[in-house]
């Protein structure tokens, strides 16, 4: 048809419309309508049909029963790429996203660069290729074809999570979106009956298009049955390999999902009518397409079941501003084993389908639709308020992934501790140390080392939480400038070996960058589906990569004395860091214990003692006489007196006068005060002897809770929580519950201890005062808590034999991960109730009571073994050795004299569990 005669057909209803059409808002306050004349070809097309990719794009010109010229007018913002032509009566407008972009938002666009440039579209198509969703209830093959099909009063379009679903990653769903215009649903509902009592001839549509287009033949006919294969769930396609599934996953019948070949009298390929599920990336998961499948409300995996027949990644974009059937035609099973044979044909299914969907409405039933635009000219920008809405969740999908990423590097942080350090200062100490010479000019010069050196106790710790801080005020708005930082600690050596380390110092210098440098997104694809982790040469040189984003570095390292020599971590790590300063200009601030090995180190360097200054004990007493009763805040004299005495006593030790505080805040009279003062003990284990007197002379109650604290905190392995040592302090001896009236607030196990410990809120922690409060009772240990690690086992093998555990081990991930929530112990005691048995001095009866559970010791033996290694990994609490026996875990521990114990009470010798190996408990 000539463009005169679409002129001449349209012109009365476009003049008509023309005097109605309101201005429509749609992009940047421009109007829809300003600058298309009166009359043009345009308002002739009626049927708006998007593609995604070229394939689709081909078919669909290939089922054109006329071809029109190309359009004389777009609007001057429009970008799309359009064809035009007649199916059966209907003039259709086709467009196609942009080459190598994909997605929802794009999809949004498109739409709306078409109506601005056709504004009498009045119904949509969306029609390509997606992936099936098959199940016993839908035998979807390659091939077939998925039409939107509304369900329940809901849209036949549901959107889920714009993030990207690969085996084991998280999902999010967001809702059902608007049905298909009721023109297109009625079409559907007559077409069905029409294939349900005569059949189709789509495959007969199909080849006489490929015989008119033999050059299509080779991309767009059927491939042979032989390559349509539906793998198990559980069968994924190795990660970063392109080549066949044949190949990698094979064609073993245990691997495949065995299915008949469909007979003569079954359609074929077949037409399924549901739900499609739309998201901006790929569905790659067959765990998470089978719980998307599976029935409405029935959860697998924490997924509610949606019924899905289909996946792909535009329809959402275009359902609630864009009134369109989406018609899908099966290339892949929606799972890792992505095939693009099967593309051009299941892009010619769509086409052949959506033509004859076409066929059957009368031209006046579109007409008498409205168009889209008045649809929308109520809502002003809501077509690209989605795109920019998508926009705005894929950012937020971004950040999500820049920390799953970086929390790959390392999960440890130490930020908390930083925000716990510098929020103990006293406003105003530690200025001398910003005002020194020697900082200044640590700051504005490249490569240089400032090494603070200090006696224990004189404060070190919270004087680098003070430069920190100063670094981060300084150059907040300075994105050319790195800070990264460490605080060593010896009682977290498991977590801060060199790789640890270093690997930290990455990144929090990758989190200053918008987006995740390629170095570390090659490093992460590299390792992420690795049962191991990157080396120390690949951390460091992905390290000295991103450094050269930066103009100038700092790197602060504190308690380099508490770094772990074994291994020569702390050498290996100096080593790293001072490459480091030496090629991208770093400058590295340090303090230790004058350690003579340290101190070699740093010889060339600048150094600045810390001690605790005279002016700081001031500021910092001044600012805590609050703390004291309240006659001493009557009494300026005294208050004098205590800050001189003080003063003098600690004698470069900071950490000698909170404690002194401490003690003073316990005296009831100023005679007791003033005795108390010219008692002052001015070494540190007596001070810690006198806070333990002052713990002996509380109450009953709270002296025996102040000592449970205490030798939790002393002889724990690893770092506990405030939560874990709050159930660990309300176990009460021989009980098979956990009465939570038991469970001390923490607020109390802070101000029972005399100072000794510290619940350090930002990090959720409960931790001694000082490393030197762990020196001293590692030294004095017997004579404050002789029976320690007796009592400590009891507790854990006493929490592990609870009833709430009876139920055994857990079947699923999420069962599991609710069990270590709730039970916040359990965790703790299930890795290390051996080894504190094995230190006790005797066999604890509540041990051997415990390993003859055999539900509560199967159960333990799960979330002592059951490891998660990915924050992906699914069915991870399912991986462990089932079938462990008492004697199996006493022997995991080496816990000899309850072995013996068992074997002569007739624990069998040869019981094995259910791994491969069948491992026995002891090997003879």
């Amino acid at each position: 048809m000539s463009k005169r005669d679409l002129i001449s057909e349209y012109s009365q209803d476009v003049a008509t419309d023309n005097r109605k059409r309101r201005k429509t808002d749609l992009d940047d306050g421009q109007t829809l309508m300003a600058d298309i004349p009166k009359f043009t070809a345009n308002d002739a097309y009626t049927v708006g049909w998007i593609c995604a990719i070229s394939t689709e794009y081909v078919a669909v010109q290939a089922f054109l029963d006329e071809e029109h010229d190309r359009p004389e007018y777009v609007s001057p913002n429009d970008s799309n790429d359009y064809t035009l032509g007649k199916i059966g009566k209907h003039n259709v407008v086709i467009a196609v996203l942009p080459g190598g972009e994909y997605g929802i938002a794009s999809a949004a666009i498109v739409a709306k660069d078409m109506l601005h440039s056709f504004p009498n579209v009045r119904i949509g198509l969306m029609v390509g290729i997606g992936g099936g969703a098959p199940s016993q209830k839908h035998d979807i093959r390659l091939g077939d074809i998925v039409v939107s099909e509304p369900r329940d009063g809901m849209g036949g379009v549901f959107q889920y999570d714009f993030g990207k679903t690969i085996q084991g990653q998280n999902f999010y769903t967001t809702g059902f979106l608007n049905q298909p215009p009721t023109v297109l649903r009625t079409a559907v509902n007559g077409i069905k009956a029409q294939y349900k009592r005569k059949g189709h001839k789509l495959e007969e549509a199909i080849n006489k298009v490929l015989d008119d287009n033999p050059r299509l033949r080779q991309e767009c006919k059927r491939p042979g049955s032989g390559s349509d294969r539906l793998y198990q769930s559980g069968v994924v396609h190795p990660p970063n390999y392109d080549s066949a599934c044949v190949e990698h996953c094979g064609i073993d019948p245990l691997h495949l999902v065995l299915r008949s070949e469909r007979t003569k009298e079954e359609d074929n390929p077949a037409i399924h009518y549901g739900v499609i599920a739309s998201a901006n990336q790929l569905m790659k998961s067959a765990l998470v397409r089978d719980a998307l499948v599976a029935a409405k409300n029935v959860i697998t995996g924490g997924i509610t079941g949606k019924e899905v027949l289909c996946f792909e990644m535009e329809a959402a974009g275009l359902m609630n501003q864009f009134p369109c059937l989406v018609i899908r035609g099966i290339c892949d099973y929606s799972d890792s084993h992505k095939n693009k044979t099967w593309q051009g044909y299941a892009a010619m299914a769509a086409a052949a389908y959506a033509k004859d969907l076409l066929c059957r409405i009368p031209p006046i039933k579109v007409e008498a639709e409205k168009k889209i635009v008045d649809i929308l000219s109520d809502v002003g920008e809501k077509v690209i308020g989605v795109a920019r809405g998508v926009n705005n969740l894929l950012y937020e999908k971004r950040i999500q992934d820049h920390k799953t990423i970086l929390n790959w590097l390392t999960p440890i942080d130490y930020a908390p501790q930083q925000t716990n350090y510098i929020g103990r200062r006293q406003p105003g100490t530690g200025q001398w140390l910003l005002d020194s010479a020697e900082y200044q000019a640590w700051l504005e010069t490249n490569k240089q080392t400032l090494f603070c050196p200090g006696i224990p106790g004189a404060g070190k710790t919270i004087i680098t939480a003070i430069v920190i801080d100063n670094l981060y005020t300084r150059f907040q708005c300075d994105a050319s400038v790195g800070i990264a930082y460490l605080y060593c600690d010896f009682r977290r050596q498991q977590e801060q070996k060199t790789e640890d380390l270093l690997a930290n110092v990455l990144k929090q210098l990758a989190q200053k960058q918008v987006s995740i440098p390629d170095s570390i997104q090659d490093l992460y694809d590299q390792y992420k589906d690795k049962p191991k982790r990157p080396s120390l040469d690949e951390i460091s040189r992905v390290l000295h990569s991103i450094s050269t984003l930066y103009s100038k570095i700092f790197i602060v390292l504190d308690a380099l004395d508490e770094c772990q020599v074994t291994d020569e971590c702390r050498t290996r790590l100096l080593s790293e860091i001072f490459k480091l300063q030496e090629r991208e200009r770093a400058n590295i601030f340090s303090t230790s214990r004058p350690i003579p090995e340290i101190q070699e180190i740093f010889k060339a360097s600048v150094s600045l003692e810390i001690r605790a200054r005279d002016e700081d004990v001031q500021t910092y007493l001044a600012g805590h006489m609050t703390h004291l009763p309240s006659f001493v805040l009557s009494s300026p004299d005294l208050q004098n007196a205590i800050i001189a005495t003080i003063s003098k006593a600690v004698d470069g030790m900071f950490l000698l006068v909170p404690l002194h505080m401490d003690s003073l805040a316990r005296e009831p009279t100023v005679g007791h005060i003033e005795r108390a003062l010219q008692n002052l003990p001015i070494e540190l284990d007596e001070t810690y002897k006198q806070a333990m007197i002052r713990i002996e002379s509380q109450g009953g109650g709270f002296r025996e809770l102040a000592k449970k604290v205490l030798y939790w905190v002393i002889h724990a392995r690893r770092v506990l929580s405030t939560a874990e040592l709050q159930h660990a302090l309300a176990v009460e001896p021989r009980t098979l519950k956990l009465n939570r009236k038991f469970i001390p607030n923490i607020e109390i196990i802070g101000s029972i201890c005399a100072g000794l410990v510290i619940v350090d809120t930002q990090s959720n922690v409960v931790r001694l005062v000082h490393y030197t409060t762990q020196e001293y009772f590692d030294r004095a240990q017997d004579n404050w808590f002789p029976n320690a690690e007796i009592n400590i086992a009891t507790v854990c093998v006493t929490y592990l034999s609870f009833d709430e555990f009876e139920s055994g081990i857990c079947q699923n991930d999420k069962e599991f991960e609710e069990r270590l929530q709730t039970s916040r112990l359990y965790d703790y005691v299930s890795h290390n109730w051996g080894h504190h048995a094995r230190k006790a001095s005797t066999l604890i009866p509540e041990v051997i009571s415990f390993l003859e559970r055999k539900v509560q010791v199967e159960a333990s033996s799960q979330a002592l073994l059951a490891v998660k290694q990915w924050p992906w990994q699914v069915g991870y609490s399912q991986d462990f050795p089932k079938q462990m026996t008492g004697l199996h875990l006493s022997a995991y521990f080496g816990v000899e004299p309850v072995v013996k114990l068992l074997l002569d009470k007739g624990a069998d010798i040869a019981a094995a569990d259910d791994y491969c190996s069948r491992r026995a408990p002891i090997l003879i």
